[in-house]
């Protein structure tokens, strides 16, 4: 069951997201990596960074909050560390990149340039967990298409750059169609949403941030509406989707919506096998409609129906007449040339 994203093949259509499974590691341990479509990584940016305050987490109905703040080593220790694992494993690294200026984005590109072990590169321009509000590039198509351009600029041809875009905003589309005119080879669809939960004992924010990306299966309709609108608007560019996956028909949801591959993330928190459980329970459900590419049923869902033959209804009134003959009284013995009013009155 293997995919195309901008012209590289993966195995199958099953990623992880990013931020839920940092780079793999910790899912190695109860699953063979490679087996996935791709490791989604955590966002990495130029230098560590320690990320928000805590608490940094909280349970949502059907999906949790998360205040993390980007956390994570820097791109040096990563490219030695974790780069170098997914290499070493043979895993396929889909690298997710964050910053907070554009030159910042430009700079991780450029160290990432030349990487073998880099399949794909997802431009996070969407995390709602950074404290200036301004650095969310994906909620202003001129900003989303400054970064995009940069990273474009500094990376490979033969390594799709996919911009992961935010549900935040008052017409994805344009984002979308921003970022790809600025070069993107593909989306990902989509981001947490900005969320704030109160905790009514202490009666303050819950999260030391106040707001967090709110994610799990609480999101998958708003993530499936948005993958189906940019699908709509821009049919040959190619999706990766995510938003509250758990199972394979959500996988399918999505991939009936217009993705070509899906990322599974909150999931794993309870689940950590949970990604290659959604590829199998996938692929069951392709099999059981009959199914054999999975390039037929990406953005299925748009097309006009199959006509059908509907069945026949016999006309108002083609019924002939009762003639007061015994087949014409209703059940219970009832003359049907007889008034309700007059057949209750003898029955009582």
């Amino acid at each position: 069951m293997t995919t195309r994203l901008a012209g590289v093949d993966f195995p199958n259509p099953v990623f992880t997201a990013s931020g839920c499974a940092a780079a793999g590691w910790e899912l190695d341990q109860f699953f063979d990596v490679t087996l996935l479509g791709g490791v989604v990584t955590k966002s990495i940016m130029k230098v560590p960074r320690s990320g928000r305050a805590t608490p940094r987490m909280a349970e949502t109905p059907s999906g949790m909050l998360n205040s993390i703040g980007l956390q994570g080593p820097g791109i040096d220790a990563f490219l030695d560390n974790d780069l170098a694992w997914l290499a070493s494993r043979g895993a396929r690294a889909v690298v997710s990149i964050a910053g907070g200026s554009v030159e910042d984005y430009a700079v991780l590109a450029r160290r990432l340039r030349g990487s073998p072990a880099v399949s794909m590169i997802e431009v996070n321009i969407s995390c709602p967990n950074v404290e200036d509000r301004g650095q969310v590039f994906a909620c202003d198509p001129q900003a989303a298409s400054a970064v995009v351009e940069a990273v474009r600029w500094n990376t490979p041809e033969a390594t799709p750059v996919f911009a992961k875009l935010s549900p935040d905003v008052t017409d994805i589309t344009a984002v979308a169609r921003a970022c790809v005119e600025a070069g993107a080879d593909g989306l990902s669809v989509i981001n947490t949403l900005l969320g704030m939960v109160i905790d009514t004992t202490t009666m303050r924010p819950a999260l030391a941030g106040v707001t967090g990306g709110l994610s799990g299966p609480a999101i998958r309709p708003v993530a499936v509406r948005c993958v189906w609108q940019v699908h709509a608007a821009l049919p040959d560019v190619p999706i990766l989707g995510m938003g509250g996956i758990r199972t394979g028909l959500d996988a399918l949801e999505f991939l009936l919506a217009g993705a070509s591959a899906v990322s599974v993330g909150t999931t794993v928190f309870g689940d950590p096998t949970a990604p290659l459980r959604v590829l199998a329970e996938l692929e069951r459900a392709l099999a059981d409609r009959g199914i054999a590419r999975l390039s037929d049923v990406v953005g299925l869902a748009h097309r006009a129906p199959e006509p059908s033959v509907p069945e026949a209804h016999d006309p108002p009134g083609d019924d002939p007449p009762g003639d007061g003959a015994p087949g014409d009284d209703p059940p219970g013995g009832l003359p049907a040339s007889r008034g309700f009013a007059d057949a209750y009155e003898e029955q009582t």
